[in-house]
């Protein structure tokens, strides 16, 4: 096998364009050898044929669609039949930027399949093997939108909400093994999923997009340095902390029996 067998295999969801891609080759440049998850078949193979060419690893390519149960299925199998595998990042994703009652149940439900159930799923595939090993590392991609809602992003807010609290519970799960999880929350990133979600990147403040290259660069310096949640675009890390503290003193506070005095009525 090509690659450096040490690295072992690098998973990336969602690989045929933007983050994913950007991912792809960012690992092939470390020495992982690469399974590479999405729909486009012919854009898989032009990434594997570069990739390969490029930094003498080996590429597999699983084409996929994983909002259909029998795809996700299969994906799920292969995943966890791989002992190789030492590195899945879940950046497959979807979105439809509209107000609930103006998004089809589909769509919503698209939301869900793909954002939620495939990321749960994936997950379940590759931590019994981490654990046998005690090793292995989970990237979760989340978003701004985890921890807040838009008028038009109920939904995708609500799937976000899940990878962030999902990722948070991982986190707990594993501590004290060798198996790292990451939670990467990006705010506005260049990438199709603006088109595919009825809002193009043209309306947007351009000063608030972030290209794939450099969240990507963020999202693998913070997993170097070691960060549980690495957030690309935010420069105050006392924001960050802030946030984590309250978070964990709000939830402190809520362990009473007794209700809160202001809901007592005199």
């Amino acid at each position: 096998m090509n690659g450096n067998k040490e690295m072992g295999t690098a998973v990336v969801t969602g690989a045929s364009s933007g983050l994913g891609e950007v991912f792809a080759e960012r690992l092939a440049k470390r020495g992982y050898n690469l399974k590479l998850v999405a729909r486009r078949k012919d854009r898989l193979e032009s990434i594997a044929d570069k990739l390969q060419s490029k930094y003498g690893i080996t590429v597999t390519n699983l084409v996929a669609d994983l909002g259909s149960e029998t795809d996700l299925k299969n994906v799920v199998n292969d995943l966890s039949a791989d002992k190789s595998i030492t590195l899945l990042i879940n950046n497959a994703g979807t979105s439809t930027l509209a107000s609930t009652t103006t998004t089809s149940v589909a769509k919503q439900k698209a939301m869900v399949d793909v954002n939620i159930t495939a990321l749960m799923l994936l997950s379940n595939a590759v931590i019994p093997n981490f654990v046998e090993k005690n090793e292995g590392t989970l990237i979760n991609i989340a978003s701004v939108l985890g921890f807040y809602s838009l008028p038009i992003s109920a939904v995708y807010s609500g799937t976000k909400g899940f990878v962030v609290q999902y990722t948070h519970g991982l986190q707990e799960e594993l501590k004290g093994t060798n198996i790292r999880v990451q939670l990467v929350n990006p705010a506005t990133t260049a990438t199709e999923i603006w088109e595919v979600g009825g809002v193009p990147l043209s309306a947007l403040d351009q000063a608030t997009i972030m290209t794939t290259e450099n969240c990507v660069d963020a999202a693998l310096s913070g997993l170097d340095q070691g960060e549980l949640a690495t957030h690309p675009s935010v420069n105050d890390q006392k924001l960050i902390d802030a946030y984590e503290d309250a978070r964990i003193k709000l939830f402190q506070g809520s362990q009473s029996g007794r209700p809160a005095d202001r809901y007592i009525q005199n």
